[in-house]
């Protein structure tokens, strides 16, 4: 099997669609000796900032001369992006033994008559297989959807649950309220593991307290940030009396921020030698691309974010207004058809004048950019359809460009501004 080969494997796979239980992965597992219950893990579930708090603690981690894996998903700028040691992704010459020792397991598995396992699975199984063979310290393990049923849920003992704040997303999949979508990521609550938030809703908040004396579990709260500067370059901001700066713009960064030092804490508390110096480090090295990412050309900016929900576009505006208060974007956008667009819409366009309506890469879930486009006119934003991602960006002729609402289309608008500006 090469890697062509193996990425024929799994896109074939894909087809079945996603199936939410821990039967099949469990099974999974124990075809290859169950490879995770010999790591340690930090398990990171919510709806916004997942991916910020991961990378914060893996470089605070790494500073402090640690192996870090990180398994995230979906993957943004590449495949193997979702595959990470120290910062590096997979290479494609490792990816193809590993495929077929999984593909193996659930060959066996389907001769013993149980369901073939799913992508999202397979690609777990992936991961764990990766770090352990790679010998990793630690390992930020970052749930697909959810969290009780999610496969990633098959660890038996994280050393720490961490939660980034939680809002409504995937709805009518892992639930219909925020308490049942909270309860839903709360599963992965362990007896055992430390269990650190951030700032929550208060009825998330509840569920998430509840589950962790369930289970026995210390649940720490973050503190209040202190921001004592911020500029387009970064942030500086105290947290319990002390002074860090982080280079990724938006209050809510604090928040994340806050959480990354809390899990380290925890994981102090189990061994792991990290210095506050360390921890200064991690933090100010930090870059989260697709994440209120910045690209300048001469006097033109375009800003990258992949805010897919009504919370996470609502941090978003508070950011753009806080360091370009004074500046009217161009949107280039388009949704999934599952999201709440007419929500986003609305609370993008107190700084748009203009939004260029695309159709997502995947098609069949994407919400036809026709349809986005009379929602942005509904809110008063003067719109336009275009054929492309890449289209759109060359279109997008203004000073200040936003391109947003989901991340897939993010590589592809990197590609037009790399292909037309540079």
């Amino acid at each position: 099997m090469n890697y062509t080969e193996a990425r024929e494997y799994l896109d074939n796979v894909s087809a079945s669609g996603i199936i939410l239980g821990l039967d099949s992965i469990r099974a999974l597992m124990e075809e290859l000796d169950n490879p995770q219950d010999d790591l340690r893990i930090v398990h990171i579930a919510g709806t916004n900032g997942k991916g910020s708090i991961l990378s914060y603690t893996k470089n605070i981690l790494m500073d402090a001369r640690y192996r870090v894996g990180c398994y995230s998903s979906p993957s943004v700028f590449g495949y193997l992006e979702r595959f990470q040691i120290d910062g590096e992704w997979m290479a494609e010459s490792e990816f193809p033994e590993l495929v077929q020792k999984v593909k193996d397991a659930a060959d066996r598995m389907t001769a013993k008559g149980l369901n073939h396992p799913t992508v999202f699975e397979l690609e777990t199984a992936i991961a764990f297989e990766y770090f352990k063979e790679r010998n990793c310290d630690y390992v930020m393990l970052e749930t697909g959807m959810g969290g009780d049923l999610d496969s990633t849920n098959v660890i038996k003992s994280p050393l720490v649950c961490a939660f980034a704040s939680i809002s409504m997303d995937h709805i009518g999949i892992l639930g219909s309220t925020l308490r049942e979508i909270a309860t839903c990521k709360s599963g992965i609550i362990k007896p055992g593991a430390a269990v650190v938030t951030g700032p929550q809703d208060p009825e998330a908040m509840e569920v998430l307290e509840e589950a962790a004396e369930n289970m026995d579990c210390r649940i720490t709260h973050t503190e209040d940030c202190i921001r004592k500067e911020h500029t387009p370059e970064g942030q500086i901001f105290l947290y319990k009396g002390r002074e860090y700066f982080i280079q990724l713009l938006g209050r809510h960064q604090l928040r994340n921020a806050a959480v990354a030092i809390e899990v380290v804490s925890a994981l102090q508390r189990t061994g792991a030698a990290v210095t506050e110096e360390n921890i200064r480090n991690g933090l100010a090295e930090t870059r989260w691309p697709g994440r209120l990412e910045i690209i300048r050309k001469d006097s033109k900016i375009w800003i990258l974010d992949g805010a897919h929900n009504a919370a996470a576009a609502e941090c978003l505006v508070e950011t753009l207004r806080e360091c370009w208060p004074d500046t009217k974007f161009t949107a280039v956008t388009g949704v999934f058809k599952d999201k709440e667009y007419s929500k986003i819409a609305a609370i993008l366009s107190g700084v748009l004048h203009h939004a260029i309506c695309i159709d997502l890469p995947d098609g069949g879930r994407s919400l036809p950019k026709e349809e986005l486009a009379a929602v942005y006119e509904k809110v008063g934003v003067k719109s336009d359809v275009s054929d492309s991602i890449e289209t759109a960006i060359k279109e997008a002729t203004g000073d200040a460009v936003l391109v947003t609402g989901s991340l897939s289309l993010l590589r592809s608008a990197k590609d037009g501004i790399e292909k037309f500006y540079f």
